[in-house]
């Protein structure tokens, strides 16, 4: 999905350059940069998910997963920066000094093509998240989901496409019109659109930098795992969190069944095995044998 939309963003951004420079159109400048910057977004999610294979170390024992988190959230900056603020800065310069289109033409017909490419973008996009959602809403799949790749490429492609219907509809009304300043609120309104998008992605991603538990379901299968044998009688409190999207934490104090130190331990070893089983994404797992103790109540 990253690679599809580095490769469609590219060429549409080379092809809208181009247009640019025939017509002068501020949409079509505004999604150029768009379409620049998203082509860097994708090759930083790149550079994150290659970063983060990297093994563990003296100085970061639990490896180096988050820079995934780390990356996506330097894309929602440069969406927010380089795609939003730029595109609403070259609209208002239109808007104090509006000129007409030259050749328009050029401009439908390059964001008709454009559509037409981000589309195939999108749709690589969903089939490649699809299974991933697991019955949820798109919504709740993009809140919940702890891969950063994902989410971002496809509010990417979404406000891609959103984005070229609002510079065609600009260019349209300004040819027709044959009045300009339609192009510059075109260009004011795919930023705003972009600044939402990024903030949005900013929100998530600083959410999973700082550390974010296992989703629900993985937390119960992490408890079922636990408590099926006679090793733990119970759990007295468990705590998940994610080093990368595909690397938990697991910390759990838990109640262990009457036995000497080497049948804890032997129980202990095996509770492991069993959640590593159930939970293969439980890479770390901690767990501290405790007798579970009942607060008195007057």
């Amino acid at each position: 999905a990253i690679i599809a939309a580095l490769l469609a963003n590219l060429g549409i951004a080379l092809a809208k350059v181009v247009a640019f420079v025939i017509t002068r159109s501020a949409s079509m400048l505004a999604e150029a940069i768009h379409s620049f910057a998203d082509t860097g977004n994708q090759a930083l999610l790149i550079l994150g998910g290659r970063r983060a294979r990297r093994a563990p170390d003296a100085e970061h024992p639990f490896g180096y997963g988050t820079e995934r988190y780390f990356w996506a959230f330097i894309v929602a900056l440069v969406l927010f920066t380089l795609g939003g603020l730029f595109a609403i800065f070259e609209g208002v310069e239109k808007l104090r000094h509006p000129h007409e289109l030259d050749s328009p033409v050029v401009a439908v017909v390059v964001l008709v093509l454009a559509i037409i490419l981000e589309s195939f973008s999108l749709r690589t996009a969903v089939r490649e998240a699809t299974p991933s959602r697991h019955g949820r809403s798109w919504r709740r799949f993009i809140r919940e989901t702890r891969n950063p790749e994902l989410p971002v490429v496809l509010l990417e492609d979404i406000g891609a496409l959103t984005g070229l219907v609002l510079a065609l509809v600009g260019v349209l009304l300004a040819w027709t019109t044959h009045e300009p300043r339609w192009d510059a609120l075109g260009s004011i309104s795919i930023g705003a659109l972009l600044c939402v998008i990024a903030g949005f992605l900013a929100v998530e991603m600083k959410s999973l930098l700082i550390g974010e538990s296992a989703d629900p379901a993985t937390d119960d299968a992490v408890r079922t795992a636990m408590l099926d044998g006679p090793e733990a009688v119970s759990i007295i409190h468990l705590r998940t969190m994610h080093l990368g999207p595909e690397e938990i934490l697991v910390a759990a104090k838990v109640e262990m069944a009457a036995g000497d130190v080497a049948t804890i331990a032997n129980g202990i070893d095996t509770i492991e095995a069993r959640v590593r089983a159930a939970v293969p994404e439980a890479t770390t797992i901690y767990l501290e044998p405790d007798l579970r103790r009942e607060i008195a109540t007057d």
